[in-house]
């Protein structure tokens, strides 16, 4: 197992110590002495005259501390065989904070002794300017081996010293002019960071704020650098080729190639060709032919796709990124849950800033060496991590910072009304189970508990979903609106609902073709009587513009909540006038109780590295509507009662999966929870 330098100057000087006393004891143990000359004893005459044997106590030895007067600096008032180890990490830009393990007189001197100290009374820690750092360092290095601080990384102060262009300085005018007259304010602001940056950074606005309109313009900049290759998702291939039929006319059509199929692989050799769009998976099967296209520049859309440093698609991309000039990388939600899902898309950015991927958990997050490998799920430094990513990789703009007239978005939950769960006594139970079961699992486990439960926690919550759906419908006055499921039963029982209340609606799920995701989108948006989108949570939580919603409702959670906010932006973006409100259908005794809170924990962790600004935990709380009366309980009852979802209309066996959904039949609930997964979400698909 790995130890850090501290460690093992801790352990090398207990050893000595150890050593220093066992040796004192014997020296100071009694030494017996036989009167009768020894046969062994030389004689007298032989040997010269007889001297008297005096025990050496001070002997040297090879491991021996030196012997320091107590007048030095280095070792007062620090006790010997301690040490004292310290970490220093960025605060701000300027200024850097000093953490020791212990109270050191000596070091608190020399921290009195820097000019730009300054004491933080809350936290008790001294903190200075970038500018003493290396005079602090220097005179700490003498006190070692008792007192050790851990430098800032190299890279660190590479980022903080490197010379950047002033973004206001830089000339937009060799943008297309019919993209360049289109950007508003903050998108050029935008534009110019990146070409401040060299073509070499990550859009991070929140969604809906147009990233590809900044991505364009940037490639536009350095068209000079073509052929452009953008890798999407497949569902935004063709969305992506509209946009540069529009915002780059002077583009012919005929050299934008989307790379699809075995067939197109001559026209991307083509010389000719100077866009290339393609999905993460192509990318990943045709690494050696986007090679041989030579490509200067490269957009990433979607980037946090890549969050998995071994996956095959990240290794593939970041082969081509290393040969380009130019590499933009798009993503409203850089990092969905932990500071861990950032670092392939930073090296994507900058290939050697970093050391390794253990360099940077071990600094950010949190990183620990286990008897399995490295666990990087932590966070450390955040402070220290979101200012290196403000310098030199990312821009981000909230929808409140720059789209003064959007108007505010509202989240609520709604508990679910019991008596319409759909579980009997015995299957109470095995929720229950579940839920210790979840609770009682190792760290490595847990993850595949908690698919097991949210599974089964679907299937109960069907008809109070469906239940609830009605009685928003009934309301004549409720615009349009946009329903996110994750299950494939839970979504096929809403569209049932939606069709026996003769209601239109449209439904996108990963199965649904991609090129005719755009016309769906294009009903609803300006089709007045088509009134609810029905979506998937993992299909459609991006690249959707569909503003004419004002009501968001979630039947069901995700365990990411970028995912959830990206899904919550296809109604809350540019182009919406009302007020959007976002409803999570939440329920007692399920999964739910479990995701809810945990879903807040990891927003806070993006919150603290400056990727999101969102938080649950100002929800309204309501309950559904329970219609219940005493007439329910008195009317006759029917004989084929149990043919029916308590509480609606709908008949139990077109939406309950035949498929057996126990514990023990763990094939099946993965099945039921991956089926509205396409090769959109390849990389999210090994996570499970």
């Amino acid at each position: 197992m790995a130890c850090s330098k501290e460690e093992i100057e801790r352990k090398r000087l207990a050893a000595l110590q150890k050593r220093q006393i066992k040796l004192t004891n014997n020296l100071n143990s009694p030494v017996k002495v036989n009167p009768a000359p020894s046969a062994r004893t030389p004689e007298p005459s032989k040997w010269g005259p007889a001297k008297s044997f005096q025990l050496n106590t001070n002997r040297s030895h090879p491991y021996a501390k030196p012997n320091v007067s107590p007048q030095s600096p280095q070792v007062n008032n620090v006790p010997v065989g301690k040490v004292v180890s310290g970490t220093v990490y960025l605060i701000s830009e300027d200024r850097f904070e000093v953490n020791p393990s212990e109270f050191c007189a000596p070091l608190i001197n020399i921290f009195k002794s820097l000019p730009s100290k300054s004491y933080d009374s809350k936290t008790k820690l001294w903190n200075f300017s970038i500018n003493d750092y290396q005079e602090l360092m220097s005179k700490v290095a003498p006190m070692s081996p008792h007192v050790v601080l851990g430098p800032l990384p190299p890279y660190v102060l590479k980022v903080l010293r490197e010379n950047t262009v002033d973004p206001n300085s830089i000339d937009l005018s060799p943008i297309e002019a019919t993209l360049r007259r289109k950007l508003m304010p903050f998108q050029e602001e935008g534009v110019r960071f990146g070409i401040s940056r060299r073509g070499r950074c990550m859009i991070a606005d929140d969604m809906g704020l147009g990233k590809t309109f900044q991505a364009l313009a940037i490639a536009s900049y350095y068209r000079h650098n073509w052929p452009l290759l953008i890798v999407t998702t497949s569902s935004m291939r063709e969305t992506w080729q509209n946009k540069i039929h529009e915002l780059l006319p002077s583009v012919p059509m005929m050299n934008v190639v989307t790379l699809t199929t075995g067939k197109d692989a001559q026209l991307v050799a083509d010389k000719q060709t100077e866009v290339v769009i393609i999905s993460y998976k192509i990318a990943s099967m045709r690494t050696d032919l986007l090679k041989s296209k030579m490509f200067g520049m490269v957009i990433i859309d979607e980037s946090h796709y890549l969050k998995s440093h071994k996956a095959q698609c990240t290794a593939a991309l970041g082969a081509l990124t290393r040969r380009c000039g130019r590499a933009v990388l798009l993503s409203g939600t850089p990092a969905l849950s932990r500071p861990a899902e950032l670092y392939t898309q930073l090296a994507l950015i900058e290939p050697g800033l970093f050391p390794s991927y253990t360099d940077y958990g071990k600094r950010y997050c949190d990183g620990k060496l286990t008897n399995f490998g490295w666990n990087m799920t932590g966070q450390s430094n955040l402070t220290e991590l979101q200012i290196i990513l403000q310098k030199r990789f990312l821009i981000r703009r909230t929808k409140e910072q720059v789209l003064t007239k959007l108007e505010e978005k509202t989240r609520e939950s709604v508990l679910l009304d019991e008596t319409l769960l759909q579980y009997n006594q015995e299957e109470q139970k095995g929720l229950s189970k579940m839920a210790e079961m979840y609770k009682s699992s190792t760290s490595s486990d847990k993850h595949s508990a908690l698919i097991t439960y949210f599974a089964e926690s679907a299937r109960v919550k069907i008809p109070a979903i469906c239940k609830y759906l009605k009685q928003q419908l009934e309301d004549d006055n409720l615009g349009k609106l946009l329903v996110f499921a994750h299950h494939k039963p839970v979504i096929d029982a809403i569209c049932l609902t939606l069709d026996e209340a003769g209601v239109h609606y449209i439904c996108i799920v990963g199965s649904t073709p991609a090129n005719t995701r755009a016309d769906l989108v294009e009903r609803f948006q300006h089709t007045e009587s088509c009134r609810v989108a029905v979506l998937s949570i993992t299909a459609a939580n991006s690249g959707l513009t569909l503003t004419a919603a004002s009501l968001v409702l979630f039947a069901e959670l995700h365990w990411n909540p970028g995912i959830l906010t990206q899904a919550e932006a296809r109604a809350h973006r540019i182009g919406q006038t009302a007020r959007v409100c976002v409803r999570y259908l939440l329920a007692r005794r399920t999964a739910d109780d479990y995701m809810w809170p945990m879903l807040q924990d990891k927003l806070n962790v993006l919150n603290n590295v400056g990727l999101s600004g969102d938080t649950f935990e100002d929800t309204t709380m309501k309950h559904q509507e329970s219609q219940n009366s005493i007439t329910q309980y008195l009317s006759p009852v029917s004989k084929n009662k149990n043919d029916f979802i308590p509480g609606t209309n709908i008949r139990k066996s077109s939406v309950i999966d035949k498929q057996d959904h126990s514990v023990d039949n763990i094939d099946n609930v993965d099945r039921s929870f991956l089926e509205d997964d396409e090769d959109d979400e390849l990389l999210a698909n090994l996570d499970l």
